[in-house]
């Protein structure tokens, strides 16, 4: 399935030609009109033509052929961790990250009626921050590519029995009853976003401000190898917020991690701190360098 559902279809092709008509201010998102990330792109930028695509790979290419300015793309959430695949798309996009959007996460339970539901459609993530309310209510949880899509997709089935979790928007675009509000297991429910461009910031254009630098690495195969990458930062007095592990190929030998340190290249101690980190790892790629958009204690 490499499609939207066909309620989705026209509200889809009326924002495609709108972002045709000016790529440089379409933001590409992965998901179906009314998805969290078509409004994450609204309030990042108001003025955007938002651009629905399927996949995640499909809002990277947009920006990759210039069918977009840029992309906005969830890579974690407070109460489910990272999104899936998004550490292995994001360095082969070979896209820059020049900003960062956090956006309160609310999820409604909606269907052709008032239920009682078997079973409820949504993504992955939605599905298992709101995975406490399905269980309460016996209802099964079946994933979908993404929330409002499902919406659509629940139209485009017909059948009662049926329900979606997604934001209220998508009740309201395509025509279903909004049986329940703010069905997140945690009040605080909050996703951070990241937009991508096909060129980097400039780090100094970041002087002065609060930034963040996003990178990938993977150190030498040898014993205390991260030990000693690691200890420039410490050393430097450089704050790494986010260090995560995936495994690279299926060998299980290749670990990378994922980073992200307060600063940008340009200040002495994070230029010390990477040069210590280069000089013990294979390989060594910043994703982007760009303004913090809440302060890290």
């Amino acid at each position: 399935m490499q499609s939207f559902p066909d309620p989705a279809v026209a509200l889809v092709e009326k924002m495609v030609a709108a972002a045709a008509e000016n790529p440089a201010q379409a933001i590409a998102f992965q998901g179906a009109p009314g998805a969290n990330s078509h409004r994450a792109a609204l309030e990042f930028d108001p003025d955007c033509l938002p651009l629905p695509c399927f996949a995640f790979e499909d809002a990277l290419e947009a920006v990759k052929s210039g069918q977009a300015g840029s992309a906005i793309i969830p890579i974690e959430n407070s109460q489910h961790g990272r999104v899936a695949d998004i550490h292995f798309l994001l360095p082969e996009s070979g896209l820059s990250i020049v900003a960062e959007h956090f956006m309160a996460i609310h999820h409604a339970l909606m269907g052709l009626g008032s239920g009682p539901f078997e079973a409820a459609y949504s993504h992955p993530q939605a599905l298992g921050q709101s995975r406490h309310f399905l269980r309460k209510r016996g209802i099964v949880p079946m994933s979908y590519a993404d929330t409002a899509g499902a919406a659509a997709y629940i139209k485009e089935l017909g059948d009662p029995s049926l329900a979606a979790i997604a934001p209220a928007l998508a009740a309201d675009l395509y025509g279903l009853k909004l049986v329940e509000d703010r069905v997140e297991d945690s009040s605080d429910n909050m996703t951070r976003f990241v937009v991508l461009a096909r060129q980097p910031l400039d780090p100094a254009s970041l002087a002065g401000q609060d930034a963040m630098t996003t990178f990938i690495f993977e150190v030498k195969n040898v014993p205390a190898a991260l030990y000693k990458a690691l200890g420039g930062f410490a050393t430097n007095g450089v704050n790494m917020t986010k260090l995560e592990s995936y495994q690279k190929g299926a060998s299980f030998a290749a670990t990378m991690f994922y980073a992200d340190i307060i600063g940008a290249p340009g200040n002495p101690a994070i230029d010390r701190a990477l040069e210590e980190l280069a000089f013990h790892s294979k390989e060594l790629r910043i994703l982007g360098s760009y303004p913090q958009a809440r302060e890290r204690p």
